[in-house]
């Protein structure tokens, strides 16, 4: 598959539209493709597990299913912070398994135009692979970086995630 969003009918526009999902995590703006998010929850509890990766938050159980919840700000080597008001755990299907994401705050969804989308900058920093920014929407008034959250994890990752 490539690493093409999916475009959506509508909007009276020339070419494709896609829907995005943004949010932010340290005042940087992200979107992550609507259909890949299952739902948007408020911070929960969650139980820690014993011999996970950093950025392995733990687990939490969501209407029966237990699901594993990643720290957006650990995976990117950022700083932690503490929980406000604001912080969310965004639900994303990840090849099968649904997995959640702990960011900063949710803000909307969005629809952008194909064209709007630029290739992301070839810059690497720390030995982090960054296949998983699949491009970047700059408008007057911000600028927006679209992941692939099939590419967020290795297929380790994903298997030992699974298995939570």
């Amino acid at each position: 598959m490539s690493n093409a969003l999916v475009p959506v009918a509508g909007g009276g526009g020339v070419g494709e539209l896609a829907q995005l999902v943004s949010f932010t995590i340290l005042n940087e703006e992200y979107g992550v493709e609507v259909l890949k998010v299952r739902e948007i929850i408020r911070m929960t509890a969650i139980t820690h597990m014993p011999n996970t990766p950093p950025y392995v938050e733990g687990i939490i159980n969501l209407r029966g299913k237990v699901i594993p919840i990643m720290s957006m700000r650990k995976r990117f080597g950022l700083a932690e912070t503490a929980s406000d008001s604001q912080t969310r755990i965004i639900v994303i299907d990840i090849a099968g398994t649904l997995t959640g994401f702990i960011v900063d705050s949710v803000a909307e969804v969005i629809r952008i135009s194909g064209s709007e989308i630029q290739p992301p900058p070839s810059v690497t920093g720390g030995g982090m692979e960054q296949e998983f920014i699949v491009g970047v929407v700059n408008r007057a008034d911000r600028m927006l970086i679209l992941l692939d959250p099939d590419k967020m994890l290795s297929r380790t990752e994903r298997e030992y995630l699974g298995e939570c």
